[in-house]
């Protein structure tokens, strides 16, 4: 027997599945030119939840990759989120024409092709772009991803965090831009100073970066990201009336200018889902595949704090039933902690030009199973379309590594004719829930009215203060009239002297500002039970 042909029964047998799975493509002979059809490189429903890796230099395919995997996860009743940078990806709602080069690859693998459209939802940032805006409240948010958004240090991101924890404190809502600012320049003013006593405290040149950062977020257009009605994760998880799972496509291309925005905006969606789902062990399916490209952009300048949430939710989440597959360029991009949870790996050509590129394909070649492959020369030589995949089998355990001619997605690749993308967005289910932005009462207005309240309260501690002297004055008078005499007038003339000096009007202030105080405390909600 050949060295070929014994790799290739390994490969045949490796991934020969009892378990429902998809189809990645066929394997290509050791020689990198005949595909085996018979080797047919699947991967198991079962095992998506274990996370998984698509990787590659520009260019190499890996959306076309993603497609693949987005329509036969549909196909098999899974939903699926994908971001779309480029808007290549509204295709999925187009059949592919088929003919020509699919045909031959078709051919090629012997499996059988028919061009289909897909359900497909079609979502923006904010109302950066077509379909539905994905907004967050800036309390849902949180410091922590929020501080990665500001590209703060960690004093900074230490600060923001005790701004979080005073508004929740007194219920405070934060729900856009615009009360994160209220509640930052108040606790840098006298009454917030006083207001802070007994946590620290929040400096005034910290809290002058923070407000620079979202004032500069704001005037670039980041303020409508953030604020009511907020996504709920529950819309990712929907199928059709005939079972298939619906592809929701975060279209991005409004915001590449932002990378870090929308970065971090899809790890939100990864927390969300983490805090809605219930645990569900170890399905037979996935209930939601999560696809995370540009995912170098995640960990670039990240935080400890920031990486030790990102590598929880990753590792706790796949009991939820959800499987996360980071797309970026190389394995490097993604750190240890996290890439040791990515079981499925499906790895497009590298460049080998520079020593950094060499630096990578070595690092890359270090994190595959050992094979009978020299992958360093074979993910060199990788023709687009084809990538070296290992996948984890029904029982755990790595397949064997394969060199593999990927199927041609059934919906067109590029973009959907405009018609398609309207007559997309016109249908959705998700647009009287979305389209129209909210506006309540929220912390700025809260704080306003806080701040008026106060000063009335104030006020009517004054005018009190005046009709006690008033009083006095008359009571005087009355007294002077009734029992005359030198007594009376030394008698009335101690009530003045009491009732004129610093130390009643002192009490008489006092007891208005904790009435007015209550009374704000009650109407406004700042009290959380």
């Amino acid at each position: 027997m050949s060295e070929q042909s014994s790799q290739i029964d390994l490969i045949r047998e490796g991934y020969t599945f009892t378990d429902p799975s998809i189809v990645l493509g066929g394997a290509v002979g050791a020689d990198g030119d005949a595909v085996v059809s018979e080797a047919v490189v699947r991967l198991p429903l079962a095992s998506m939840n274990r996370h998984g890796l698509v990787a590659g230099a520009t260019g190499t395919g890996k959306t076309v990759t993603l497609q693949v995997l987005a329509e036969q996860l549909s196909d098999a009743g899974v939903p699926v989120f994908l971001s779309d940078i480029k808007g290549d990806l509204t295709g999925l709602a187009t059949p592919a024409a088929g003919g020509g080069k699919v045909e031959e690859r078709m051919g090629e693998l012997g499996q059988e092709w028919t061009g289909a459209a897909y359900p497909v939802e079609l979502l923006n940032l904010g109302g950066h772009g077509v379909g539905n805006p994905v907004r967050a409240t800036i309390t849902a948010f949180g410091p922590t991803l929020l501080s990665k958004v500001l590209q703060l240090n960690k004093t900074q991101e230490s600060s923001l965090g005790l701004i979080f924890y005073w508004a929740d404190q007194q219920g405070l809502a934060l729900l856009d831009l615009k009360d994160l600012v209220a509640v930052t320049q108040h606790l840098i003013s006298d009454e917030g100073k006083e207001d802070l006593k007994g946590l620290g405290g929040l400096a005034t040149s910290t809290a002058g970066v923070i407000l620079r950062e979202l004032i500069a977020l704001s005037a670039a257009g980041g303020d409508v990201f953030f604020g009511e009605p907020e996504f709920e994760t529950a819309d990712l998880l929907r199928t059709t009336a005939d079972g298939k799972g619906v592809i929701s496509l975060l279209e991005l291309p409004g915001v590449q200018d932002k990378p870090v925005l929308f970065s971090t905006f899809l790890m939100w969606l990864l927390a969300e889902l983490f805090q809605d789902l219930p645990e569900v062990g170890n399905p037979d399916k996935p209930k939601l595949v999560f696809f995370f490209d540009e995912a170098h952009l995640l960990f670039d300048d990240a935080s400890d704090a920031f990486l030790d949430a990102v590598e929880q939710a990753v590792r706790l989440i796949r009991s939820k039933g959800v499987g996360v597959f980071f797309v970026t360029q190389t394995p490097k991009d993604v750190p240890d902690a996290v890439l040791a949870q990515l079981g499925n790996r499906v790895q497009h050509a590298l460049r080998a030009h520079t020593p950094n590129d060499a630096k990578a394909l070595k690092a890359t070649v270090s994190t595959f199973p050992t094979s009978d492959y020299d992958l360093a020369e074979v993910l060199t030589s990788l023709r687009t379309g084809e990538a070296v995949v290992t996948v984890l089998s029904e029982e755990g355990s790595p397949t064997p590594v394969a060199r593999t001619m990927l199927r041609a997605p059934q919906g067109q690749i590029g973009p959907s004719e405009e018609s398609v993308v309207r007559a997309t967005v016109a249908g959705s289910a998700l647009s009287s829930k979305y389209a129209d932005p909210l506006d309540r009462e929220s912390a700025q207005e809260m704080l306003a009215a806080r701040m008026e309240a106060a000063s009335k309260a104030a006020a009517e501690a004054d005018a009190a203060q005046a009709a006690a002297q008033e009083q006095a004055a008359r009571e005087k008078q009355a007294s002077t009239a009734s029992r005359g005499g030198r007594s009376r007038d030394a008698d009335q003339g101690m009530v003045e002297q009491v009732v004129s000096s610093t130390a009643f009007r002192s009490m008489l202030r006092s007891a208005g500002t904790v009435i007015g105080r209550e009374i704000t405390r009650s109407i406004f909600g700042t009290r959380r039970r």
